[in-house]
């Protein structure tokens, strides 16, 4: 479309210079110099072609004749990209709800160098969603592939959520590969991308997880921990337990009983805050989530564990 309208406003130029002379106050004229600066206006308008043919002469209107057809064939395809572009962004979604990642890469490798920040991070949750069930070699390989997508989608766009999102979690991965020194420097950035996702998309639960999961984790370190990490790798960040429970609340609010390992988390924060009604409650909550895969089995093998273990004390 922007291709579009800079050759309109070409042609309004070429026009304004070859037909001044002929029709300087003619109102047809301004109506077309005007009109042809919104991609709206539709140039082979019988009336117009007719009254600019009266006022030009025959090579003028023949060349003006010739314009209109490639403006609207340029029109036509650039509509045709935009169609074809929804299809393929529909369809990776789609396969995506299926959990056909593979099949994703296949049908949006071929697009990664067309700049488009919605096929790049699609891409790159692809390659993430991939690397989970491959070889340490394979993974190691799909991570730095994904990382690199996502970067530039980064580039290309600062303030688009999902990229901020994955952005996090390829910060992550990439710094459990490169060792826990470089994962404690990358720390504090996974929060910050995290909490931009946020604020971009209030409505998206699992980024309000991941952010949950990052405090609780923090919080989790014992203070010999923190001290041994502090002397051998750097200063770990610090979070609360009450900040983590605030984000897997916000997380639940945003989309109720989404997944599992959220309630799971909820019951197992409580725990940390010897709220052990409310532990309870949530625990048995993802007792008796309707399971859609080993990811929930594994929820549900934890929470009626810690259950167990809370009976006995």
């Amino acid at each position: 479309m922007y291709f579009y309208l800079d050759v309109q406003n070409s042609f309004a130029l070429m026009l304004r210079q070859r037909l001044f002379h002929v029709a300087k106050y003619s109102r047809i004229l301004q109506r077309v110099l005007c009109k042809n600066n919104h991609a709206g206006y539709k140039v082979n308008d019988i009336r117009v072609v007719r009254k600019l043919t009266w006022a030009a002469s025959p090579f003028i209107s023949m060349g003006i004749w010739g314009f209109m057809k490639n403006t609207k064939g340029e029109e036509n395809n650039v509509e045709t990209q935009i169609i074809d572009r929804k299809i393929l962004l529909h369809k990776a979604d789609a396969l995506f709800d299926q959990g056909n990642y593979k099949e994703i890469y296949d049908i949006l490798l071929n697009h990664k160098d067309s700049k488009d920040v919605e096929i790049l991070w699609r891409l790159s949750r692809a390659i993430y969603k991939i690397s989970k069930t491959a070889s340490d070699v394979e993974a190691r390989k799909l991570i730095y592939e994904g990382y690199d997508l996502i970067h530039t989608a980064l580039g290309l766009e600062k303030d688009h959520f999902a990229v901020h999102k994955w952005m996090a979690i390829f910060l992550d991965s990439k710094g459990t590969l490169e060792g826990t020194k470089a994962h404690i420097k990358e720390l504090q950035n996974i929060k910050r991308h995290l909490l931009r996702a946020t604020e971009l998309n209030p409505a998206d639960a699992t980024t309000f997880y991941i952010l949950g999961c990052w405090c609780y984790e923090i919080s989790n370190l014992t203070w010999y921990q923190r001290k041994i990490a502090s002397v051998i790798f750097g200063e770990p960040p610090f979070s609360s337990f009450e900040e983590a429970l605030t984000y897997f609340e916000q997380a639940e609010k945003a989309d109720p009983n989404f997944y599992s390992h959220n309630l799971l988390m909820l019951g197992k924060t409580y725990l940390k805050l010897q709220r052990n009604e409310d532990a309870v409650k949530y625990l048995q909550k993802v007792i008796a989530f309707p399971a859609k895969n080993d990811d929930d089995q594994k929820a549900k093998q934890e929470a009626q564990k810690i259950l167990s273990d809370i009976s006995l004390k």
